[in-house]
């Protein structure tokens, strides 16, 4: 298992790296909408659609990133989506973690699945237009979500259970801890002022998201981070709900090892409107 999720990740790398450097920004787009329809294929499957439902799905959520792409939705301010779209986060990610697992099915499927593709859509025009802002203020988004991933797990390993006497979220995903997310957020944070100390040196002209947000004021920072890395794990565990509903370990198997595309996405998908919200 370790090989093939080394091998997975090898190729995934091969092709992102390339893409996220490219020059054209919209190199990199154009992978990004391969994955997200690829992660509306999946969302489809975890709802009850057959095989041609869910490739109708994936194709609906391309045409939709192409068409923004085509109407330059990559190019212009959308702060008023990125709003909608946090905002929606917050409020039914919040809901749904209050309600628990059985709620999920009694939302109408048409209203799941239309729901998921745009949770989708709204993802890759935010992704899009992070990498036009810059490489390195797209990298400090996703390597906030992989340092909140990484310090959570390591944090949890070591301390779950210690202080906290009780799970985050136990009925969802029994492995999460208090201690681990309090960790990953404490990892994002010393991450946050480490990346601005380095921007201006490293990449002067193209300001991270750290300091973008740091310029505002250093205590907006961190109280940014912090919210970001709360909603990181609100989209890992809201994820692992709709999986759990749905009756399934993996979204799919399209990444050997690693599960589907939205097992790799889940945290991002409320970090990347939020974090343009407020970053841009």
């Amino acid at each position: 298992m370790l090989k093939q999720r080394i091998i997975t990740a090898l190729l995934l790398l091969a092709v992102l790296l390339p893409a996220v450097f490219y020059p054209v920004a919209e190199v990199f787009a154009l992978v990004a909408v391969i994955l997200i329809a690829a992660g509306a294929w999946e969302w489809a499957r975890m709802n009850q659609c057959d095989q041609t439902g869910a490739l109708v799905a994936g194709a609906v959520c391309a045409l939709m990133c192409l068409l923004s792409w085509y109407w330059g939705l990559l190019y212009v301010p959308l702060k008023p989506l990125w709003i909608m779209a946090g905002g929606a986060w917050v409020i039914l990610g919040a809901w749904l973690l209050y309600r628990g697992v059985s709620v999920w099915m009694q939302v109408p499927r048409t209203l799941r699945l239309c729901g998921g593709v745009l949770a989708l859509w709204v993802a890759w025009v935010a992704v899009a237009q992070a990498r036009v802002a810059g490489i390195n203020f797209l990298f400090s988004i996703l390597v906030l979500v992989w340092i909140a991933d990484i310090f959570a797990y390591f944090a949890g390993r070591a301390l779950g259970g210690r202080f906290i006497g009780r799970k985050l979220a136990p009925t969802i995903s029994p492995g999460k801890t208090w201690e681990g997310a309090i960790g990953g957020m404490l990892g994002v944070v010393a991450c946050a002022f480490f990346w601005r100390s380095l921007d201006h040196s490293i990449y002067p002209g193209a300001p991270s998201l750290y300091t973008r947000l740091g310029d505002v004021h250093p205590g907006f920072m961190v109280l940014a981070v912090l919210f970001l890395a709360v909603m990181s794990v609100v989209g890992d565990l809201v994820e692992s709900l709709f999986k759990r509903s749905a009756g399934i370990k993996d979204s799919s198997g399209l990444l050997p090892g690693h599960g589907g595309v939205l097992d790799r996405v889940d945290a991002l998908l409320p970090i990347l409107p939020l974090a343009m919200m407020l970053g841009t």
